[in-house]
């Protein structure tokens, strides 16, 4: 079986390379680090499987997934859960949530050899159908650590260009998805857009201060403040 690795993280390809030495009828036919350089090696090399992250640089997984006429078998390979529906609706093998330890990652490889989806996969996407359309955890890099943080525990977040800083109690962790993205995957009941950089758990909500042109205060439970402005006034419901 000639397999292709695509991560934009070295360590990854790393990681994957080094769980498929040894296995006899295992071919790493290349590796490639963004989601374009995939899509011509995946035409070129025609390889058998494919271990595909998500989020990438030029192109993300399922970009690749659209431009490619005849894609071999795929298992997605990424820190984020959230996709994991979305994977198996275009008849994705597997989808191996980072950090995954060598156990799973040869069950995943079990199935691209056997080439279908077993009863267990199958489970797993009626469990993940049947849960909450929003996010309640996300898969956080800190320190050479990698942190499952709830929602919930989060007070608000800022725009930090592609990455998103989140603010949790005195603590701050740099994470690697767009504010728009973020939005539209945290329950709006939960999370309301108060500035064109600012997002907030409304349950931290202590109390309100007008200022200026319609902008309020927004004082945060552990008194913090962060600036409410009049363009998103109606998601407060000020």
């Amino acid at each position: 079986m000639r397999v292709l690795i695509v991560d934009d993280e070295p360590l990854a390809c790393e990681r994957i390379r080094t769980l498929l030495a040894g296995e006899s009828d295992i071919e790493i036919a290349g590796e490639c680090h963004d989601g374009r350089s995939a899509v011509d090696a995946i035409r070129r090399i025609a390889p058998d499987l494919v271990f595909l992250d998500v989020q990438m640089p030029e192109m993300d997984g399922f970009a690749v997934l659209q431009a490619v006429e005849r894609m071999p078998a795929v298992i997605f390979v990424t820190a984020f859960d959230q996709f994991a529906i979305k994977a198996f609706e275009v008849h994705a093998l597997d989808y191996l949530l980072k950090p995954f330890d060598r156990e799973r990652f040869h069950r995943a490889l079990a199935r691209a050899r056997r080439g279908d989806l077993d009863g267990r996969l199958r489970g797993l996407m009626a469990e993940l159908r049947g849960r909450k359309e929003y996010l309640e955890r996300l898969v956080v890099r800190a320190g050479g650590r990698v942190l499952f943080l709830r929602v919930d525990e989060l007070d608000y977040i800022e725009a930090a260009g592609n990455y998103v800083r989140l603010h949790a109690g005195g603590d701050e962790y740099l994470y690697r998805e767009t504010m728009s993205h973020l939005e539209t995957s945290l329950d709006p009941a939960q999370f309301a857009r108060i500035h064109r950089s600012t997002m907030v758990n409304v349950n931290r909500v202590k109390e309100l201060y007008p200022l200026f042109r319609g902008d309020y205060t927004v004082v945060l439970r552990d008194g913090r403040q962060l600036t409410l402005a009049k363009s998103y006034r109606e998601r407060l419901r000020v």
